[in-house]
């Protein structure tokens, strides 16, 4: 092996790998959005979306089964996005997801 040759992984985006790994693991979304969703801020959440979004068919794809258009989706998951609860249902569904409301048992007591 030539010693000027050395192996370096390919750099990509944090939002790229996280999506290769949702691809990998769909059960993580799954947990990651319900993780955010109970203790996360609404910022995280569209963060993990975005990611989501380009795992489970990208932002046209995902758009396109939503109904919506691509920019507008663009817009909804920006850092300033604000999703509607019909977007975001519609958006979820899109990626085979679905929203759901469970007893929160630390107030069970």
């Amino acid at each position: 092996m030539n010693a000027n040759k050395t192996a370096h992984p390919t750099s990509r985006s944090h939002d790229d790998a996280m999506a290769e790994f949702f691809q990998e693991d769909p059960a993580y979304a799954v947990y990651l959005l319900n993780k955010i969703l109970a203790d996360g801020e609404p910022g995280e959440l569209l963060i993990a979306l975005r990611q989501m979004a380009k795992a489970f068919g990208g932002v046209t794809g995902i758009a396109e089964k939503a109904n919506l258009n691509p920019t507008q989706l663009y817009r909804t998951l920006s850092e300033e996005g604000n999703p509607s609860l019909s977007s975001l249902t519609e958006i979820l569904k899109a990626m085979g997801l679905r929203l759901a409301v469970e007893k929160d048992m630390a107030d069970a007591a």
